[in-house]
């Protein structure tokens, strides 16, 4: 399982960084994908949505790094070190956008998941 670190600071984020969790942001998409309802949430660097099918992640775009949050409404576990300057993600694999394509490569096995029907156009944007 890799792992980045990610420092808190100005521009790194949308909200207050007191008060902002990712664990808490983390959470809100899993409830999101249970409800079956689409989103995309941008928080600095990183990207957190949730789909219509009740799948969420969480990505960097930046280093193409992903985690799988929840699974047809059913939330998945992720690792999360947090302190005041800074978290940890415990990332599970990759992912590139192919088209209307997301494709996934999980670290630990090597299986490659192409998935249609994700708000790929809207995740190119946040890159």
């Amino acid at each position: 399982m890799g792992r980045t670190t990610i420092k808190r600071g100005p521009g790194k984020r949308l909200v207050d960084g007191k008060s902002f969790r990712l664990a808490d942001e983390v959470r809100h998409i899993q409830r999101r994908a249970a409800r079956h309802d689409g989103r995309v949430v941008t928080i600095g660097q990183l990207v957190l949505f949730s789909t219509e099918t009740g799948d969420a992640w969480l990505l960097d775009p930046a280093d193409r790094l992903a985690a799988r949050l929840a699974r047809d409404g059913e939330s998945e576990p992720i690792h999360i070190e947090e302190t005041d300057t800074t978290f940890a993600i415990g990332w599970k694999g990759r992912y590139r956008i192919d088209g209307p394509a997301f494709v996934y490569s999980d670290r630990d096995t090597g299986r490659v998941t192409t998935i249609l029907g994700y708000p790929t156009e809207r995740l190119i944007q946040t890159e």
